[in-house]
């Protein structure tokens, strides 16, 4: 990532309102609207509890005080048969509101994880189905951030805020109504001071999530780093790189830590400011309440009553701007998702493809029914705009056909595989297989097609097994097979568990030519009728590779073959060798023909000569 793109990064401010970003996750919401429900119905018995507190205290100060009370059920009675009452009614509405709040929280908390989950799995999919274009410009650490704690931050909006915020104002709302039932004077004072605080709180709000978004962003940045150090973890130490790296990553960290001191001063400020002005409060109604009662306006219960509302109606205000807080966390979250779920998936089926997919399910395709004939008719492509790295290739690979690829890094060799493969769309021209465009095809189809074996072969964790079938259904029998017919069943007995043995992430239990075996295995077990290799026996020991090219021999037999090699030596045999050069097809035929033309692929095979 660039320094201009990092800083055209922090820069950026939301482009939607809070509304808009909140009509997002609706969706998500409907799908678990009986939760929903069921915690906004304790809101009401919660909230009339809550208010009904300081009217019980302050009626039981106005019962020491020989004072008239409000309650009707109150009159005749004895002081203590008074106290015992109100004590009783008061201890009910603490254990009702314990209950209730207990389980509205545990209701909007599960709530809140199952849509995080929802939102998860739909950013996977929808990640894992972009084209590879938007991953080449796109930091791993980034994906990593949005998937993790973004989408932690997102499912705060409903476990801890949307619902809190709906209760924290339900409750104001009840105790204002009361309030003005009661002493219209008191209340009037108290609804007054909501409204200068509400202003302020409503713009420290706006400054934390302004801040929250930068900190976001250079968590990102800080991600990337961090992946990019451990998954390079081995150049780092061999070139010495571990205080030059740990001092950039200081930087960036010191980056993220200032962003995330804006975040918390907003935050405080936003308690501090509601922690004075509720004092001001409690003093405003002492003052003002003082003077009614020495007029005899009031009783000194009302009094007390009041002096608890002002806390009471304080106390939903600070409860709703730390939900707030999360709401705006949220909100961020809920921008950088969208961000990447509005990304478009820029290679999908078409409708004709999609038809074809419905009518032929999932299934082993057998070489028989599918030749494999390969035609590129005036293909070009770029992947920047205007930066061409395949200029007008038109040639045919006929069916059964072994063509090898060769010429000068750069030349665009695998920018064909990518294009075949369809992890790429031309930018002009078509690819047809078997006649027909393979946009017309669904990718499902077209890639069991084929089978690209790469020069660094990857493996998931898990057992071998499992690497091999990559989660389709093979019996044990067909696995064996597969790696026997690749000369790899010898290699994985040796293991210690066999095909059972489990590998670490990426493999780093296997050295790399026992990785590129099993990439072997894996495309003998799909029998497909087209075959690439790129540059697929590159990293493998002579007796190793010795082993390759029995296997390969069998393997290529029937089918359709595209071969990248840089060691022309291992090519002679081929039908055809197709020499690019800039992303033109520049020479083509076999490797006598070509020799004795005179040309490119010449000039490379006497320089390998020379050199070997």
């Amino acid at each position: 990532m660039t320094q201009s793109t990092l800083t055209e990064t922090r820069t950026r401010r939301p482009k939607e309102t809070d509304w808009r970003l909140f009509l997002r996750l609706v969706p998500y919401a409907r799908q678990n609207m009986r939760l929903l429900l069921l915690s906004l119905v304790f809101l009401v018995p919660s909230a009339i509890a809550t208010t009904v507190q300081p009217i019980l205290i302050g009626q039981a100060v106005s019962l020491l005080r020989r004072e008239p009370t409000m309650f009707a059920f109150l009159q005749g009675r004895s002081l203590s048969e008074g106290l015992n009452l109100l004590t009783g009614l008061l201890l009910l509405t603490m254990v009702s509101r314990l209950v209730l709040d207990a389980a509205q929280g545990y209701l909007v908390q599960k709530v809140g994880q199952r849509i995080t989950a929802s939102i998860r799995n739909d950013l996977f999919d929808h990640v894992t189905s972009l084209a590879v274009r938007f991953f080449d410009r796109t930091p791993v650490g980034r994906l990593i951030t949005r998937l993790t704690s973004d989408v932690e931050a997102l499912g705060e909006v409903f476990s801890t805020g949307a619902i809190g915020v709906v209760s924290d104002l339900f409750s104001m709302l009840v105790i204002t109504v009361t309030m003005f039932t009661i002493q219209w004077q008191l209340a009037t004072l108290l609804v007054l001071m909501l409204l200068p605080v509400t202003a302020l709180i409503v713009y420290f709000q706006q400054q934390f999530r302004k801040a929250n978004y930068r900190s976001r962003e250079e968590l990102s940045v800080l991600n990337s780093l961090l992946q990019e150090n451990i998954t390079g973890i081995g150049v780092v130490q061999l070139f010495r790189r571990e205080q030059f790296n740990s001092e950039l990553f200081r930087k960036v960290n010191l980056k993220y830590i200032k962003e995330v001191d804006r975040t918390i001063f907003h935050d405080s400020a936003v308690s501090a400011t509601l922690e004075w002005v509720s004092l001001v409060a409690i003093g405003g109604v002492l003052c003002v309440g003082g003077w009614l009662v020495m007029g005899n306006a009031i009783s000194f219960g009302i009094l007390s009553t009041f002096i608890l509302f002002a806390q009471r109606l304080f106390d939903p205000l600070r409860q709703f701007a730390e939900k707030f807080t999360a709401i705006q966390a949220g909100f961020t979250a809920v921008e950088r998702v969208s961000e990447i779920l509005n990304e478009p998936i820029e290679i999908r089926d078409s409708e004709t493809a999609k038809r074809a997919a419905i009518r032929s399910p999932t299934s082993k395709v057998q070489p028989s029914t599918l030749p494999g004939e390969i035609r590129f008719e005036h293909v070009w492509f770029a992947y920047k705009s205007d930066e061409y790295v395949l200029q007008d290739l038109d040639f045919v690979i006929r069916s059964g056909e072994k063509v090898a690829l060769v010429g000068p890094t750069g030349a665009g060799k695998s920018s064909i595989i990518r294009l075949l493969s369809r992890l790429y769309e031309p930018t002009k021209g078509r690819i047809l297989l078997d006649g027909i465009d393979i946009r017309e095809l669904p990718q499902a189809e077209l890639r069991r097609k084929m089978a690209v074996i790469l020069q660094d072969g990857f493996l998931f964790a898990g057992d071998v097994k499992s690497n091999i079938t990559l989660g389709e259904t093979y019996s044990f029998d067909e696995i064996r097979a597969a790696a026997e017919s690749t000369n790899v069943a010898t290699l994985i007995e040796r293991l210690p568990q066999g095909y059972n043995t489990m590998l670490r992430e990426r493999g780093t239990n296997l050295s790399g030519g026992q990785k590129q075996l099993l990439a072997f295995a894996r495309a003998a077990i799909r029998n497909p009728p087209i075959l690439v290799l790129d540059e697929a026996t590159a990293s493998l020991d002579v007796g190793t590779e010795s082993l390759i090219q029995e296997a390969l021999e069998r393997l290529l037999e029937y089918r359709t073959a595209i071969i990248i090699a840089h060691r022309l030596s291992t090519i002679r045999n081929v039908d055809r060798i197709m020499v690019l050069k800039r992303g033109q097809l520049v020479e083509s035929g076999s490797h006598d023909e070509l020799l004795s033309q005179g040309g490119l692929y010449a000039s490379l095979y006497q320089l390998q000569m020379l050199g070997e």
